[in-house]
């Protein structure tokens, strides 16, 4: 049975130089539609476990949830995944700062404009969505106590808002956004989910 994670691992190969025909393979034998193009892992955890949350399988409705590796990869990746290539809807989501890559990329691949801005990243919308407080519930939970309060004690983030001391603590540690981006949304409860993120498996 077709595997969402070798279809992965066999985009990456071609967009580092491969060959198109086990992806294209896979995509037929998974029946994708869609490819929703994200930064890096820490989204596709966050979508991820939106979907989770919302009972749906992603993969069952034929939806290709990549993470890039950086937004200046996602000139190739539409044009492999969109028309000029698997021929697949394509749809995202990305920093406000990495906007541009992304138009770029939609108008090369001769897409239809259809991503998703954050105001600064999607940990930022996160935390505005959680609040200050709930996040540094979940960083307790974590037994990550210890660690926050090193991090809170360093010169640099005296008298920085809490809302951007919790941003960057999220980045200080080697896989600490990734894990963090599927359990603030997992903390979110009955709280609607940050609109960027919401409105993009809203249209899905």
């Amino acid at each position: 049975m077709a595997d969402m994670d070798a279809f992965r691992d066999e985009i990456a190969r071609w967009a580092a130089g491969g060959a198109p025909d086990a992806a294209a393979e896979l995509a037929a034998d998974l029946g994708l539609r869609t490819a929703v193009l994200l930064e890096g892992p820490s989204d596709l955890a966050a979508v991820e476990a939106l979907a989770a949350r919302e009972d749906r399988d992603l993969t069952a409705e034929g939806v290709a949830v990549v993470s890039m590796g950086g937004a200046m990869s996602v000139g190739r990746f539409a044009g492999l995944l969109g028309p000029p290539g698997l021929g697949l809807r394509l749809t995202g989501l990305c920093d406000a700062r990495e906007e541009p890559f992304y138009d770029r990329g939609w108008q090369r691949a001769g897409a239809v404009r259809d991503f998703h801005v954050c105001v600064a990243d999607l940990e930022d919308e996160m935390i505005r969505a959680l609040g200050p407080e709930r996040v540094e519930e979940v960083i307790r939970a974590e037994d990550e106590l210890r660690p926050w309060q090193t991090f809170l004690a360093q010169p640099a983030q005296h008298g920085r808002p809490r809302h951007q001391q919790l941003r960057r603590f999220l980045s200080t540690r080697k896989g600490r956004k990734i894990r963090y981006g599927s359990l603030l949304v997992q903390a979110l409860d009955g709280a609607r989910p940050p609109a960027p993120l919401a409105d993009l498996l809203a249209g899905l």
